[in-house]
């Protein structure tokens, strides 16, 4: 039993005539990871950003490029997964408060997590087209703990130009939802398809809400994965690097 005196946050949810009472062991959402200081105008949560990568054929020995990275998230999630770093390392939950919860079991099981981390030496970068977004982007990889594995530029989507013939792009660019914005993102997506289709030992995964992307892209994707970003439908274009001949 909890010790007298104790206290414990509650959450009170009521359907109909049912009230249900839980105990929030988590505090903040369990998506916040603990790092992010700052963000843009729409941030992915971190745990969809994690999805986008793991749903790519990336892995830690190949480039990785995010050319709309906003506030870093999805590069971020990408270096992390890459050093194998759990998620949840370096925020704290509800739960650590609890007078029922040992002290010594917390360390030790953030110490097993520590110690599965690797030092893999990793490729990635995000650009933007906004400096201020970039500096975010570099505070929030500091506060992760992976900003000797992760580069931030300011650089146009136009300008990009790969050192290797092989690599994995994962882009979550602006979905142009407002009327006076669609077309500024149609021809950002123009841009893309220029400046990456000619790059055909990359792997690209483009996420927006415009369906029609692959028009104004000039390609049509390899695969097309229905996904909810939040609850706005949004498609998840991939385009798959062509096999290397031998």
């Amino acid at each position: 039993m909890p010790e007298t005196g104790a206290t414990y946050p509650l959450e009170v949810s009521i359907l109909k005539d049912v009230a249900t009472l839980t105990i929030d062991t988590t505090g903040p959402s369990l998506f916040k990871r603990g790092y992010r200081v700052a963000k843009g105008e729409a941030p992915l949560k971190e745990n969809f950003a994690a999805a986008l990568v793991l749903l790519t054929n990336w892995h830690n020995d190949l480039p990785f490029y995010d050319p709309t990275t906003g506030s870093g998230t999805i590069a971020i999630e990408a270096a992390m997964i890459g050093r194998n770093i759990a998620p949840g390392l370096h925020r704290n939950f509800a739960f650590e408060q609890f007078a029922l919860t040992p002290s010594d079991l917390l360390a030790q099981v953030r110490d097993e997590a520590a110690a599965q981390e690797n030092d893999a030496q990793l490729d990635i970068m995000g650009a933007d087209i906004n400096q201020e977004m970039v500096e975010i982007a570099n505070n929030n990889a500091h506060q992760a703990g992976v900003l000797k594995q992760v580069r931030f530029k300011q650089l146009a989507v136009k300008d990009y130009k790969p050192e290797s013939e092989r690599g994995v792009i994962v882009s979550n660019p602006p979905y142009g939802k407002r009327l006076n914005d669609i077309q500024v993102a149609r021809q950002l997506y123009k841009e893309m398809g220029e400046v990456y289709r000619p790059m055909t030992g990359w792997s690209k995964y483009i996420l927006t809400s415009d369906l029609t992307f692959e028009n104004s892209f000039g390609q049509k994707a390899t695969k097309r994965r229905k996904l909810y970003n939040g609850t706005l439908r949004t498609d998840y274009f991939q385009y798959w690097a062509q096999r290397p001949k031998h």
